[in-house]
């Protein structure tokens, strides 16, 4: 667990006790903290009796707290939390602003952050994957794998890797990353954003906490249009990390795990972290070759009868989906859950890779009215209807892809649900 003597005898307010939650008040009980805990469910509070005081924040004099800890899913801009620590001169932070508290106490590190509309799990992933494989100690955390407090600190030459939300880097404000990256920017979320300009500078304050030294890389577009590097820090250009470290395009064709032009630039993100962190341009190509992806994200599921089952749940808008129709022909895809934008978006200029599409969700019907006239359309309504409909029509050499464009939450719990059904369908097939 990761903790820090700057926390000891403090008092913090931790709202919301799912798993992260959960983490950082063992993290800040361990260090010696006063905690005041709440959930709105009886059987998250229990693990706490009797070790914390339990109660809901909102109704707390928070005079002489040192923060309320919240998790990223709580939206600043509509919950009672913000305005009441306001009136308390109480910081509202995440688990990620008290792990850069506790970083001087850890041995000697880096600290990589990644950001970006779509790519960050799959780049963060793959930078984790070539350290590791180049005997790097490392860890990932943030916005994927064990909280971030939860783990063990990293001996003396580690580097943790952190996939960053625009929610985590509001609810932060040390962060002061080695290496930062900045992926890509494209309207999502807007529902916590005041417009595209206020959730595009969310993501770029996690350039503008750096120093001087620091690495930040970014697309020449996002870089220009933010203009909010740190002073003094050093910024590299995503465009042109394959010519500048010896990377022939063609060499894609051998990261099995990484196809696609979207996975080309995480790609390059990737080989830049790693090079600026001294890992040999040799070590950094085995990685890519190596890599074995994650799930829900182009995961070939099974080839059945010659036709590919693709699971990309985690395209849950249509900057994310785009990339994964461009990737493959003959698609039968399956398309719709609940919409974050009206329209096709960046789906649009791929339909020529499309065959047909499967329509489900509360989305679906609009989604049809949209596609018809342009591909084959059916009303599948539930995914599994659309698998049944899809795997019927496709014939040898097409692409069975699930890829939503769409959040899940009409229909299951999150997009990691979504994509277990769509596995545990086609598995049903064979």
């Amino acid at each position: 667990m990761i903790t820090s003597s700057a926390w000891k005898d403090k008092k913090y307010a931790v709202l919301g006790l799912a798993r992260s939650g959960r983490a950082t008040v063992e993290a800040l009980l361990a260090a010696g903290a006063e905690v005041l805990v709440w959930d709105d469910r009886i059987e998250a509070r229990e693990p706490f009796a009797g070790r914390c005081a339990i109660g809901d924040p909102l109704e707390a004099d928070l005079t002489g707290f040192a923060g309320v800890v919240v998790s990223p899913g709580v939206p600043l801009n509509t919950h009672p939390i913000k305005p009441h620590a306001d009136g308390y001169g109480v910081p509202v932070i995440g688990d990620i602003e008290l792990f850069a508290q506790a970083r001087s106490e850890l041995p000697p590190h880096k600290v990589v952050g990644i950001t970006g509309t779509n790519g960050k799990s799959t780049t963060t992933a793959l930078v984790h994957h070539i350290l590791k494989a180049a005997g790097v100690p490392t860890t990932m955390g943030g916005n994927i794998g064990l909280p971030i407090l939860e783990q063990e600190p990293l001996p003396e030459g580690g580097v943790y890797v952190l996939e960053l939300s625009s929610y985590q880097i509001d609810l932060t404000f040390s962060l002061a990353c080695d290496v930062a990256i900045l992926l890509n920017i494209t309207p999502d979320h807007l529902d916590r954003y005041d417009g595209f300009d206020a959730y595009a500078a969310s993501k770029s304050r996690l350039f503008a906490m750096q120093g001087r030294g620091q690495h930040s890389i970014a697309r020449f577009t996002d870089a220009r249009s933010l203009g909010q590097f740190a002073e003094g820090s050093i910024a590299s250009i995503l465009e042109d990390v394959f010519q500048h470290r010896g990377i022939a395009p063609d060499e894609q064709n051998g990261w099995k795990s990484l196809a696609g032009s979207h996975n080309r630039e995480n790609a390059a993100a990737a080989i830049e972290a790693c090079d600026i962190l001294g890992i040999p341009i040799d070590q950094i190509r085995e990685g890519l070759r190596t890599y074995p992806g994650l799930p829900h994200r182009m995961e070939r599921v099974a080839e059945i009868g010659g036709v590919a089952y693709v699971n990309d749940s985690k395209g849950t808008n249509t900057a994310a989906s785009a990339p994964a129709l461009a990737a493959f022909e003959n698609i039968h895809w399956i398309v719709g859950g609940l919409a974050k934008e009206p329209g096709l978006g960046e789906c649009e200029a791929e339909l020529s890779h499309v065959k047909a599409a499967y329509t489900i969700g509360r989305s679906g019907d609009e989604f049809a009215r949209l596609l018809e006239k342009r591909v084959s359309i059916k009303r599948s309504v539930t995914l599994e209807q659309a698998l049944f409909d899809a795997s019927n029509a496709a014939v040898s050499g097409d692409t069975v892809l699930l890829s939503p464009a769409c959040a899940s939450f009409d229909q299951y719990r999150d997009f990691e649900a979504r994509g277990d059904h769509f596995r545990e369908l086609v598995e049903a097939l064979k």
